[in-house]
């Protein structure tokens, strides 16, 4: 990792968190805080001694909304910045990446000519994939698949994920995310054109790699899936329980 950036892990370990949230303190005189995580004391204080030795907090930067990314800030007592898709903050600039989160943010931080480091949330991890739900939830497939297809364009040299370790060839990883998606979709396509109609038969077939504890996060997905047929006009009628 580089010297102007250090990884605080909140002890927050779970199915959906991995080990983590991931806190990231970026430069000095002051230093930036990405995504200060859950509202634990320890991890909190961890902060501020590390904020202390690069200068303090200049700027809070959040990647999105979720409480174990967010709990963290009113402890911290500083306002986060918002910044809109393309605006810079202390040498970060903004990318709107909706899809996990209606408002998600990843930051790119300069790292050589036209390369970039990537702060990037839940829209990508260190391990494994990330929940994307349906848009009654703030989520969106199709928005999702936008954002890595965006993502992909940067020439990247980095990932920090929100959960999980750094991600050392982003072009696989997101080629990787976007690969597994599809495969999804080309299986319950598949299903569907069979005649199968049963959302939990869908489910079974489609998600059957998935562990139980984990079952209702890939419902969800299934939803968003389906969201994105209909939204497509592909998705035909008389899908039931």
């Amino acid at each position: 990792m580089s010297a102007d950036i250090e990884r605080l892990t909140a002890d927050n370990p779970g199915p959906m968190t991995l080990e983590g949230t991931n806190t990231y303190l970026v430069g000095r005189d002051p230093a930036v805080v990405i995504d200060p995580g859950p509202d634990d004391e320890a991890h909190l204080e961890a902060i501020r001694r590390a904020a202390e030795e690069r200068g303090g907090i200049g700027q809070v930067l959040l990647t999105h909304d979720d409480v174990d990314h967010l709990a963290g800030v009113e402890p911290l007592g500083i306002e986060p910045t918002r910044p809109s898709d393309g605006d810079v903050v202390a040498g970060l600039t903004a990318i709107a990446t909706p899809g996990h989160a209606a408002e998600h943010l990843c930051f790119l931080l300069p790292d050589g000519d036209d390369r970039f480091a990537c702060f990037s949330g839940d829209l990508i991890l260190g391990e494994g994939s990330t929940i994307v739900g349906p848009r009654r939830l703030g989520g969106s497939l199709a928005d999702y698949m936008r954002s890595l297809e965006r993502l992909r364009t940067f020439d990247l040299t980095v990932l920090y994920p929100g959960h999980g370790p750094e991600v050392h060839d982003p072009a696989a990883k997101i080629d990787e995310y976007i690969e597994h998606r599809l495969m999804r979709e080309r299986r319950l396509v598949a299903a569907l054109d069979r005649g199968e109609r049963s959302r939990a038969a869908l489910l079974d077939e489609v998600w059957d790699d998935v562990p139980e504890v984990l079952r209702p996060a890939a419902a969800l997905a299934m939803e968003a899936h389906l969201e994105k047929l209909q939204e497509e006009g592909r998705l035909p009628s008389g899908l039931k329980d």
